[in-house]
């Protein structure tokens, strides 16, 4: 009994119609998708962490120190205070000895540097008072781990630390820490 000879069997649907196919081809595919991603961060977001000539700041450390034992011997403290409801950074720079009468304020560079987006650093310009006090309006102030450098006008002293803003309301800047070895 053979019959016709045709077989009885299920209609065979197409490759693409089956889920295994499809399983298949999902781990690679996401894999160059995830492959364009990095390759777009990487050519649209630079490595903002690497110095450009890291040889030049590397043999510039010695001036850096000179200027730590500069404010050493100066016995210079920063204050340092953000006012949020005013929008200003409030502070008062102290060093050995006390003012002459009549003597003016000076000028300050301070650079609060951002841990990881340059584009969010700020470079301020800050004139004391006589005594040494200062408010300058700067608007907001970000929720960041604020590295602080404060410089003299002629860039002679520098103080340098770091500012965990809005944990800590103020930052205080030393000298003493820059004590010279003996």
């Amino acid at each position: 009994m053979q019959g016709n000879g045709k077989a009885l069997s299920a209609p065979v649907a197409p490759w693409y119609r089956h889920r295994w196919p499809w399983l298949l081809m999902s781990g690679p595919a996401v894999v160059v998708v995830a492959g364009l991603l990095t390759v777009w961060l990487a050519v649209v977001r630079g490595d903002a962490l690497v110095a450009d000539d890291y040889y030049k700041q590397g043999k510039a450390i010695n001036q850096d120190l000179r200027r730590d034992r500069e404010a050493w011997r100066l016995g210079a403290r920063l204050e340092v205070g953000f006012d949020p409801a005013a929008g200003s950074l409030r502070g008062r720079l102290a060093l050995r000895g006390t003012p002459q009468a009549g003597e003016e304020g000076r000028t300050l560079y301070l650079s609060l540097v951002h841990p990881t987006q340059p584009p969010r650093d700020r470079a301020l310009v800050i004139q004391t008072a006589a005594d040494g006090s200062f408010s300058l309006p700067m608007g907001e102030l970000e929720q960041a781990r604020w590295r602080m450098v404060v410089e003299d006008g002629s860039r002679r002293w520098r103080l340098h630390g770091s500012w965990n803003w809005p944990q800590q309301r103020q930052a205080v800047l030393s000298a003493e820490n820059y004590a010279p070895a003996e």
